[in-house]
């Protein structure tokens, strides 16, 4: 007569399901950390004003650059220099770590046997927490946009902002309140 124990082996198909979780959780936290490079494009005219900023003229005037007869008529004017995006982490709530936590937990409870099933729960857990936290960072994060510009004065300035601007390297601006303005 065969007597059932209060603890039966894990199928296979489970043990398969969370090793794939495990290494799938590894994989996104890599990737969200920067271990594992990420691809990106950028638009042609991003393209184009990183190369008119990295090779100017040779021998042309400059209008950006102070010279001996420049006059100083505007304090807060200047020539946009480079605009450049910057990605901002976001904040985390604690619901992906919360979330990943959980989850972790289930899948290292389903492996080994007794203090082993429970040691692995405990770290599924704790892997879970990190990769749900790291996730919902990556989920919040926001693009800013770095402007950068050459003063009249010669000195050099930077405005952040949360959208695209519409100006272009090279154009005439005006500072007012930390914003960018057209100037006529």
């Amino acid at each position: 007569m065969e007597t059932a124990s209060a603890f039966s082996k894990p199928s296979p198909l489970m043990n398969i399901a969370a090793v794939a979780v495990i290494v799938a959780s590894l994989v996104a936290v890599a990737a969200v950390t920067g271990l594992i490079p990420s691809a990106h494009s950028e638009k042609q005219e991003a393209v184009a004003a990183t190369e008119k900023t990295a090779a100017p003229n040779r021998g042309a005037v400059d209008p950006a650059k102070p010279g001996p007869m420049a006059a100083a008529s505007c304090a807060q004017c200047g020539v946009i220099a480079s605009i450049r995006a910057v990605e901002a982490p976001g904040e985390a709530s604690g619901l992906g770590a919360v979330a990943g936590g959980v989850a972790g937990a289930v899948v290292g409870s389903q492996l080994g046997k007794g203090n082993g099933r429970t040691a692995l729960g405990v770290l599924g857990a704790a892997g879970g927490a990190y990769a749900g936290h790291e996730v919902e960072k990556s989920i919040k994060k926001h693009t800013a946009w770095r402007v950068t510009v050459r003063m009249e004065d010669g000195t050099t300035r930077t405005v952040s902002q949360p959208t695209q601007p519409v100006f272009a390297v090279g154009d005439k601006v005006k500072l007012i309140n930390g914003a960018l303005a057209a100037r006529g």
